[in-house]
């Protein structure tokens, strides 16, 4: 890892960075805790040549807040940085961002952007926040940029900003990433006392349960504030006389004394920021309160339709497997891509048709009628009625599975598969894994995972499985081989080739477990 401190040495040193490596970009002010350290991982499993810059950016910080005070283990955040696999390091000093004693050039987001939450407590914090990451946008020159959705208004910003300047960078925002407790991960929390840091868990409690709220039907707004304001004036946090006010701060003691106050909590629309009266698509709830002096803040997005979630990747990556207990998990149908191609498969073979017969069989699946529905048996996903009968057993045949490759290549097949799966994607709430699932059947979908594993892993579990099944005489290295020689066929097939999404999450399976790898996309789940 390369560590430079000015400007001129990053400007060089990104000058050699081939045109064609991707850039990916972590801005920080240090301290780094597992937040940061899951932003720079994504960034480093997505992109090529990934840089991390930490800077306590004086422009953001008021008169009468902690810059002086702000964490600074420069030395513990080079060693995290150079483990996760940062290729470059900028630290630069407060005059080499800032060089002139004269005023500097100040970027100034739409005031109803900034004017609002956090902004209406932390007088020119977003214009400071703006200033420095165009500045440093224009010197790293990132292909995409990684920030944390914990700073939920702040992304929107940067977001907008990014749009409205024509900046060429990908504004990605990542998970919040919480304790045990519920407490979001912050360089603050350091600050707390044990009993301060147990007492602020009442953030995220008091989100979650209008966040279930919302789940179970609300979507009138004030009713779910008051969800939240009931929370704080809980018999162990008893409030001042006068009651809580939504957007005045308030002081109130309790919980073992220790000072809660309540700064906002308010409901808006994601991208804009404006509040809302109703939800009727998407919605940030978003909440600041001091913890004895600490500020922190927190925030949880509700979004009315459910989404749909993509799994692209190689074969033998585990994605049938993944997404089948997903779906049963979240409560979602399980779109099995397979079994809509076997069924038409089983329907051709039923009418007699030659399966080579594309002109035939284009016309038998014109009108069809497929339906998938939800099953409570994991061995079998999902039952299968064709034209209203059930044939979820039928497709299963090895008659079946002998055939169903010939018809599924036919463009008149897929056309109608394809068509069928996205009406399905119109009402949300479905798990779809595939190909191309990402990249063409649902280009749009909410959450995209490329879920994949090095050929050696999955020819491990290829064997394991084989082994299960009584099969003995296997060679790993002919497997491993076989896998190598499958990737580079999807890959380059001339209609809808392997391929991972732009804004796909990259989830690299060799080492996780099935849990562990359900439980990381649950957590990608939240931003959306």
């Amino acid at each position: 890892m390369l560590i430079v401190t000015s400007i001129s040495e990053l400007q060089r040193e990104i000058s050699r960075v081939s045109p064609s490596q991707k850039i990916g970009f972590v801005p920080t002010m240090g301290a780094l805790h597992s937040g940061h350290e899951s932003l720079i991982q994504r960034a480093v499993t997505e992109t090529d040549f990934v840089v991390v810059s930490i800077f306590v950016n004086p422009l953001q910080f008021g008169k009468n807040e902690d810059l002086d005070q702000y964490p600074r283990p420069l030395e513990q955040d080079k060693a995290i940085c150079k483990q996760l696999g940062v290729k470059l390091l900028f630290t630069p000093s407060v005059t080499e961002i800032y060089p002139s004693e004269e005023e500097t050039t100040i970027v100034n987001p739409p005031t109803a952007m900034t004017s609002v939450l956090c902004g209406k407590y932390r007088q020119g914090h977003f214009q400071g926040v703006a200033t420095i990451v165009t500045k440093l946008f224009n010197l790293v020159r990132p292909n995409v940029a990684y920030f944390g959705q914990k700073d939920a208004q702040q992304v929107a910003i940067i977001k907008k900003m990014t749009k409205d300047l024509n900046i060429p960078v990908k504004v990605q925002s990542c998970p919040i990433i919480r304790e045990k407790s519920g407490l979001a991960l912050s360089s603050r929390n350091q600050y707390l006392s044990s009993e301060e840091k147990e007492k602020a868990t009442l953030l995220y409690r008091s989100l979650s349960k209008a966040q279930r709220a919302f789940q179970e039907g609300e979507r009138d707004c004030q009713k779910l504030l008051q969800i939240i304001k009931e929370e704080f004036r809980s018999p162990q946090t008893p409030l001042n006389k006068g009651g809580l006010n939504l957007n005045d701060s308030l002081n109130k003691k309790g919980l073992n004394d220790v000072n809660i106050q309540l700064q906002y909590v308010e409901i808006v629309e994601p991208e804009t920021l404006q509040p809302l009266t109703e939800i009727s698509d998407s919605a940030l709830i978003a909440i600041a309160a001091y913890i004895g002096n600490t500020r922190l803040i927190d925030n949880v997005i509700l979004t009315v339709t459910k989404p749909i979630i993509a799994l692209d990747g190689p074969a033998g990556a585990g994605k049938s497997t993944v997404s089948r207990r997903l779906a049963r998990e979240l409560g979602y149908i399980y779109l099995d891509t397979g079994a809509m191609y076997r069924a038409i498969t089983w329907l051709v073979m039923e009418n007699n048709i030659n399966v080579e017969d594309e002109e035939s069989i284009a016309s038998l699946v014109a009108n069809v009628q497929l339906e998938l529905l939800p099953s409570d048996n994991l061995q079998i996903p999902v039952t299968v009625k064709i034209n209203g009968q059930d044939i979820t057993k039928e497709i299963r045949t090895p008659r079946v599975t002998n055939q169903v490759s010939k018809v599924a290549a036919q463009s008149a097949v897929r056309e109608k598969m394809v068509a069928l799966q996205q009406e399905y994607g119109a009402k949300g709430g479905i798990v779809a894994e595939g190909r191309d699932i990402g990249t063409n059947v649902f280009p749009r979908a909410q959450l995209k995972i490329f879920l994949t594993a090095t050929p050696q892993a999955r020819a491990k579990r290829r064997l394991i499985d084989l082994q299960n099944q009584g099969e003995s005489n296997i060679d790993l290295d002919t497997l491993i081989k076989e896998i190598e020689e499958r990737d580079y066929l999807d890959s380059t097939r001339a209609i809808a080739p392997l391929k991972k999404a732009e804004d796909a999450i990259e989830l690299i399976t060799d080492n996780l477990t099935i849990d562990q790898v359900i439980e990381k996309i649950k957590s990608y789940l939240i931003l959306v």
